[in-house]
C-alpha cells in the first residue's frame, strides 16, 4: 500500500439498512480494518425528495448498534452542493460538460433499446449545442472505452459511447446526479478503496471517466456479491426488503459474513466478537495488494 487506506460506506437514506446493505457496510469495514486503514460513512442524500426525514440518522444508529463506528464524523451530500458546482464549472470550462435541452420524452423517442443497466443511451442531440433552446440539464461528454480492474470481478471494460452516452451531471430539476457527487466526494475525502455491491459495478467506468476529466485519483474497486430476495432479484428497499432486526446484532453480522463467503470459527456473543472473527477470513479471501 503506497498511501494510507481510506474506505467508505455510502448508503442512500431512502429507507433503513436491510440485509443487503449490511453486507456492503460490513465488507467496506472489514477491508479498511484488514488493511490498517480508516473507515468513513457518507450519507448520500443528494436526491432529497427520495430521502424521508430522519432516515440518515436512523441508519447511523443502526451502524452504531452493529459496532460499525466511522473514524470521522459522517458526511452528508445535501450539505456539499458548493463542491459539486465547483466541479461542474471546471468540467464546463474544460469542454467536458455541456448544456442539454432535451426532455425525457424526446430522449426516449430518439434513443435505442435500454442496455443492461436500464438507462437509455443518450442519442447526443445537444452534443454540439441546443439550437437556441434553454438548457435543462448538464451532461458529461463521453469518449471511447474505459478499462479497469476489479479486485473480485477481474478485468472489466465498457464502451461509454455505445452503452451509456453522454450522461447527466446536474438534472433538470436542479438536483445533482449521483455520478458527479460520488466522484467529487471520494476525491475530497481521499478515498483510496471503494468496496460496494456488484450492482454498482456498471457505474464504475462513468466515475473513472469523470475522475480523469477532473484530474483526481482513481480508487481501487471491489464489488461484492449481491444479496438476492426470494424471487431472485436484488434485495433492495424498492422491492420491500425488511429493515434489519437489531435484537441480535452478532447474528446479523454473522449472516452478513456468510453472504460474503466468510466462515466464522465460533458463534460470536457480541458484535465486537463477530467483527473481529470476520477479519482473518476477509484477509484470506480479499487482498488489497492487487
Amino acid at each position: 500500500m503506497t498511501a494510507v487506506y481510506r474506505g467508505r460506506f455510502a448508503p442512500s437514506p431512502t429507507g433503513p439498512l436491510h440485509a443487503g446493505s449490511l453486507v456492503a457496510a460490513l465488507a467496506s469495514w472489514l477491508d479498511a480494518r484488514a488493511n490498517g486503514g480508516q473507515w468513513l460513512v457518507r450519507i448520500e442524500d443528494v436526491d432529497g425528495p427520495r430521502c424521508p426525514p430522519g432516515t440518515g440518522e436512523f441508519i447511523l444508529g443502526q451502524l452504531a448498534a452493529l459496532g460499525l463506528q466511522p473514524d470521522e464524523p459522517p458526511v452528508w451530500q445535501s450539505r456539499r452542493s458548493h463542491l459539486y458546482q465547483g466541479a461542474l464549472d471546471r468540467l464546463i470550462a474544460s469542454g467536458h460538460a455541456y448544456g442539454c435541452a432535451c426532455t425525457r420524452a424526446e430522449i426516449a423517442a430518439a434513443a435505442g433499446p435500454r442496455p443492461k443497466h436500464g438507462e437509455l443511451v443518450y442519442p447526443g442531440t445537444c452534443h454540439h449545442g441546443t439550437n437556441g433552446r434553454p438548457v435543462r440539464a448538464w451532461r458529461f461528454r463521453v469518449e471511447g472505452h474505459v478499462d479497469w480492474q476489479d479486485r473480485r470481478l477481474g478485468a472489466q471494460s465498457q464502451d461509454l459511447d455505445a452503452q451509456v452516452g453522454d450522461f447527466v451531471l446536474k438534472r433538470a430539476d436542479g438536483l445533482w446526479a449521483y455520478q458527479l457527487a460520488v466522484v467529487v466526494d471520494d476525491a475530497e475525502q481521499g478515498i483510496t478503496d471503494v468496496v460496494r455491491g456488484e450492482d454498482l459495478a456498471d457505474n464504475t467506468p462513468r466515475q473513472i471517466a469523470l475522475q480523469r476529466a477532473l484530474g483526481v485519483a482513481t480508487p481501487r474497486y471491489l464489488h461484492t456479491p449481491l444479496v438476492l430476495a426470494a424471487d431472485g432479484h436484488k434485495l433492495s428497499k424498492q422491492n420491500g426488503a425488511a429493515a434489519l432486526d437489531l435484537s441480535d446484532p452478532p447474528a446479523q453480522l454473522q449472516a452478513a459474513a456468510a453472504r460474503l463467503g466468510l466462515a466464522l470459527e465460533a458463534q460470536p456473543r457480541t458484535a465486537a466478537e463477530a467483527l473481529a472473527a470476520a477479519l482473518q477470513p476477509w484477509r484470506a479471501k480479499f487482498s488489497a495488494s492487487s
